[in-house]
């Protein structure tokens, strides 16, 4: 049941990674309603609906959730919120609604992961299944994971399209996780 919001919210928000495909067919503003509409104001809440369904969903069981890994699963939940909160600011409108328009974002997290928002995200789905270890939320945190691999390359390929510079910040800025230097 909570595989069919899942899915349509995958659908309506991977509307962002063809930014360049809508601005050019209908305008740059249609090109930002479009995306608005789709992604914010369709797919957000209907992939959040598939999350919660996921959760509350009568399924086995991995493991019984204990403090330790339910304070885990939250602490992860937080950080990747906190991630994706700093990645939303950095941002600023891009974030709401992408356009042809756009320059490339160099500072902040930016300067360290070129998908913040993906990797709060990716940290959220771990902290989800820590804490509600059943077979529905591993699933749909499986299938969210892999929706965000491809959403990050389609999205990719649109800004290689509508930002020169990407290809050069790409070679220079790993995707997800940032690189630690050794001192």
């Amino acid at each position: 049941m909570f595989l069919f919001p899942l899915l349509v919210g995958f659908f309506f928000n991977s509307v962002s990674a063809f930014t360049t495909f809508y601005s050019q067919r209908l305008g740059e503003r249609g090109g930002k309603l479009l995306t608005i509409i789709l992604r914010d104001v369709v797919g957000i809440p209907v992939l959040t609906i598939g999350y919660a369904m996921a959760a509350l969903a009568t399924s086995s069981m991995f493991f019984n959730p204990v403090f330790f890994s339910s304070t885990l699963g939250w602490l992860l939940v937080l950080v990747g919120g906190v991630t994706i909160l700093t990645g939303l600011v950095s941002l600023k409108w891009r974030s709401v609604a992408p356009s042809e328009q756009d320059t490339l974002v160099l500072h902040g997290v930016y300067a360290h992961i070129r998908h913040p928002i993906y990797s709060g995200m990716i940290l959220e789905l771990a902290g989800l299944f820590l804490w509600r270890p059943s077979l529905t939320v591993l699933v749909a945190c499986v299938l969210g994971v892999i929706w965000l691999m491809v959403q990050a390359r389609l999205e990719e390929i649109d800004l290689l399209q509508r930002l020169p510079a990407y290809a050069e910040y790409m070679q220079r800025v790993p995707r997800f996780v940032p690189r630690f230097k050794l001192r």
